[in-house]
This record gives C-alpha cells, structure tokens and sequence, in this order.
C-alpha cells in the first residue's frame, strides 16, 4: 500500500514539474506572443470581413427590419474594428494577406441562395457562431501582454458581447 502512494506521489510531482516547465516555457517566449498576436489578428480581421460580407447580403436579401438594423450596425461596427486590426498589423509588421477563410465562402454562399425567413435564420444562426468564437478569442486576447493587442480586444470585447446578444435575441424572435 505504502508503495503505491510513493509511486502515485512520484507521478504527480513528475506531471506538476513538467507542466509547471511547460507554462513557464510560454510564458517568457517573446515569440509565442508575436504568434498570439499574430492569429488574433489574422482571425479578427477575418471573422470581420466574413460577418460584412454576410450583413451585405441581409442588407438586400431580408425583409425583416430587425435584421437589416442589426447587419447594419455590424457593417459600421466591424468596418471599425478591423481598421483598428488593420492598423495594429501595420504595427507590428505583419505582411500575411488575410482572405475570408473557405469555411465562411461556404457559408457565405449558401447564405446568398437564401431569401425571406429562411435567409433570417441562416444568417442569424451565423452571427451567433461567428460572434460566439469572436467573444472566445477577443476574450483570450484581452490577457495579451502586448498592450496594444490588449487594448484593442478589451476595448473591443463589449460591442462584440453586445452584438451576440442582439443577434441571438433576434434569432429567438423569430422562432
């Protein structure tokens, strides 16, 4: 019995120890952060031309005055977010090209055939998902240890709360 709590106590401290190495490691590489800063900024940038693209379509494509408001706001919000991502990949020198990612072509797409209601509830299950993933990574973003990067998210993370919250509202109304 003793054995087995030696040899349990052995492996926890080898687990802790190494994990332990492990955030340590991450946290004083100066290049994980630039990594960190990086993909907030290619998928900021990229959650934001996909969520103005699909609001130009609501725009057109929905009769529903709820939805044409919101796509709206998100145009004008987004449109301003990402000048601010645009603006820090400047700063900080990144030169990637950021492209609409071929999962939101796709959406984007089968959103475009849509009209009426069914377009209404497509396009808001989208701006749930998208904005849904957009509080995950400006919330991880909004720890960031660049001030700029931290700044940006934090500053940005409510409008994007609100838009979430707008969206699933809308998208319960119509249920």
């Amino acid at each position: 019995m003793n054995k087995l709590v030696y040899i349990s106590v052995a492996l926890l401290f080898l687990v802790f120890s190494e994990s332990c190495q492990d955030r340590q490691g991450k946290n004083y590489n100066k290049e994980n952060e630039q990594i960190d800063g990086a993909k907030f900024i290619k998928d900021g940038l990229e959650g934001g031309m996909a969520e103005i693209k699909a609001s130009g379509l609501a725009i057109t494509n929905s009769n529903n005055q709820k939805v044409i408001g919101l796509a709206k706001m998100l145009i004008e919000d987004h449109t301003k977010v990402d000048s601010a991502l645009n603006q820090l990949k400047a700063d900080k020198k990144i030169t990637d090209s950021v492209t609409i990612s071929s999962a939101h072509v796709a959406a984007i797409t089968d959103l475009s055939k849509k009209s009426g209601p069914a377009f209404d509830k497509l396009y808001l299950q989208l701006m749930v998902n998208d904005h849904e993933q957009a509080v995950k990574l400006f919330t991880m973003a909004s720890t960031n240890s660049d001030g700029k990067i931290k700044k940006i998210a934090s500053d940005n993370l409510p409008v994007i709360k609100m838009h979430l919250d707008s969206a699933n509202k809308i998208c319960v109304s119509l249920k």
